[in-house]
């Protein structure tokens, strides 16, 4: 039986992957690479030092920090989720639902606790959850388990007792490495990505979230 849901954040509850790939696009034109909205999917659902680090190995830029690079690409995000951000489709519904459920709800995102910070404030969620929890503790993110085995035990709950809601691909992979059942809702774009059929059911936004979904999970 599901005993807790853990919503990841960013293309989940908020409406900010667009905000990412406009800050990473401006924060590595500024050292010298030329992203675009096509090749920021490659990173999506990763730590913002492991997106620096990714492009790092893979293209020759600037001699930015990456300490630098990581502060003006957070800062962009913050910005645009504080003057524009917007809830997903169906978010405020499918947490009152697993509310309803009288299970533990959590927020696991790769995203730190700053990001976090703007999203819940800016949501009204700062209430919502009974864990938050941010990837930027863990050694590694995601697709790495960790912050998802780390929140389950803050929540006392068995990672097999827990329910994961994700966005990316590398975050369905971290869930499932976890051990945890996952639906997934990835953004339009990505929709008919075969890679996705590892979660345990696909919506195309969380308003498909409802008892017929809740009862196949708990099978």
């Amino acid at each position: 039986m599901i005993g807790a849901v853990i919503f990841d954040m960013d293309g989940v509850l908020i409406d900010s992957e667009p905000f990412w790939q406009e800050s990473e696009i401006e924060a590595f034109g500024r050292a010298g690479l030329a992203l675009t909205r096509e090749l920021c999917l490659q990173t999506m659902g990763l730590r913002v030092d492991e997106v620096v680090e990714y492009w790092r190995r893979r293209r020759d830029f600037g001699e930015t920090q990456a300490g630098a690079l990581e502060d003006s690409i957070i800062g962009g995000v913050v910005e645009r989720i504080l003057s524009k951000g917007v809830a997903k489709e169906g978010a405020a519904e499918a947490l009152a639902f697993f509310r309803g459920r009288g299970v533990r709800v959590a927020l696991a995102s790769s995203s730190a606790y700053r990001l976090i910070s703007a999203v819940t404030e800016r949501l009204g969620l700062a209430e919502e959850f009974d864990c938050v929890y941010s990837a930027e503790e863990e050694e590694y993110g995601k697709p790495h388990p960790g912050v998802y085995l780390t929140t389950a035990r803050k929540l006392g709950v068995a990672p097999t007792q827990c329910l994961a809601i994700e966005d990316s691909f590398n975050g369905v992979l971290a869930a499932k490495a976890a051990r945890m059942k996952c639906v997934a809702v990835p953004e339009p774009g990505q929709r008919r990505d075969s890679r996705f059929c590892i979660a345990d059911t696909v919506l195309d936004s969380l308003g498909g979230v409802g008892m017929d979904v809740w009862q196949a999970l708990q099978a």
